[in-house]
């Protein structure tokens, strides 16, 4: 127990630089309260113990504004940076060195039964206000831009962002973490080949009316 405590206090100090001191962490970071309380809910849920495991993980959300089920299977050194408004389901899946920002959901689509929330692999990073959404899988090492929400599976080393989440190419793989200024904006990048086709069709346009006002111009004379 006191090693898992020590390695999530390393975690925190990795992953936030914000942070000054082991006391500090202790008492004032809620996404290391919330993980450490979900290892109990989550060993009284393995032993059919569900209300209290309830019991637990609704402490937890009440103190830190994260809930987290606890039949959700999160892997070690996963930190929530914040964390405010995070939501992970039950059937959720978390590897090992993840890193979560506030605002994120893993939820479900819907009243399935089984296996209905998202698998997340190893040292993925999921950005502010992101949402992943249903039984799909999260690839390795795949960063998920912020408000993004991703309804089908992303395959290792990849970057998603968007609405819908779409998988972004030739992204630098040396990003920090998740440097939200520099993740590409497919949205962003079609609106503007638009604008910039349409502005060329209208010259091309303007440049055919003025050839037929100089032809019928000259056909009067």
């Amino acid at each position: 127990m006191f090693g898992a405590i020590r390695e999530q206090i390393q975690t925190v100090f990795d992953r936030d630089p914000a942070a000054r001191g082991v006391l500090e962490i202790v008492l004032c970071y809620p996404g290391f309260h919330a993980v450490l309380l979900h290892r109990v809910a989550h060993a009284l849920y393995q032993r059919r113990r569900y209300t209290m495991a309830r019991m637990v993980s609704q402490l937890s959300r009440t103190l830190t504004g994260i809930e987290i089920h606890p039949g959700a299977r999160i892997g070690r050194r996963f930190f929530i940076d914040h964390g405010m408004g995070v939501v992970i389901g039950e059937t959720s899946e978390i590897g090992d060195d993840v890193l979560c920002y506030q605002g994120v959901t893993l939820g479900g689509t819907g009243k399935d039964t089984g296996k209905r929330h998202p698998t997340i692999g190893n040292g993925v990073v999921i950005g502010t206000g992101a949402k992943i959404l249903g039984n799909i899988r999260v690839g390795e090492y795949v960063k998920v831009g912020a408000g993004s929400v991703v309804v089908r599976p992303v395959p290792d080393h990849s970057t998603v962002v968007g609405v819908p989440g779409r998988i972004v190419r030739g992204v630098d793989a040396d990003l920090a973490l998740l440097e939200h200024g520099r993740l590409p904006d497919p949205e962003g990048q079609a609106i503007e080949e638009l604008t910039r086709r349409v502005a060329e069709l209208e010259a091309q346009l303007k440049s055919v009316l003025r050839d037929l006002t100089d032809a019928k111009t000259a056909a009067q004379r």
